[in-house]
């Protein structure tokens, strides 16, 4: 194998894995590290995962074992996921579910740690 072709099976991989990345943003499924918050895009996530599909179709028997596997996987795991969304609907999505939790607990322990050690009110009794 000659370096040229090793650096093309390595931008294949990037390519492909990047793909996943974003479609998985697009999802919902994972925050935005740009604006730290879930962008949900359903059609964006589709042009993706058809995207990926096409890549497929148009490679096809010019890809090695792992490479063919590899996409086949990341699509696999992009249909499942889709699915799951479009079934969901327009509701929460497992991100902002789990950053709401969290954020419900921290409230919670903000709280109770706000009036812990304040000094009781004066009584009137006196």
């Amino acid at each position: 194998m000659t370096d040229n072709q090793t650096e093309l099976d390595v931008m294949f991989y990037q390519l492909v894995l990047s793909m996943q990345a974003s479609t998985m943003q697009y999802l919902g499924k994972v925050i935005s590290p740009v604006s730290g918050k879930i962008e949900r895009n359903m059609d964006a996530a589709k042009y993706s995962v058809d995207i990926l599909d096409m890549l497929k179709k148009k490679t096809a028997g010019n890809l090695s074992d792992d490479e063919a596997k590899m996409l086949d996987s990341v699509l696999y795991q992009l249909h499942m996921n889709y699915v799951e969304e479009v079934n969901k609907g327009e509701g929460d999505t497992d991100a902002e579910k789990s950053n709401e939790s969290t954020a419900e607990e921290t409230d919670e322990g903000k709280e109770a740690s706000d009036d812990a050690g304040k000094p009781e009110p004066p009584s009137e009794e006196s």
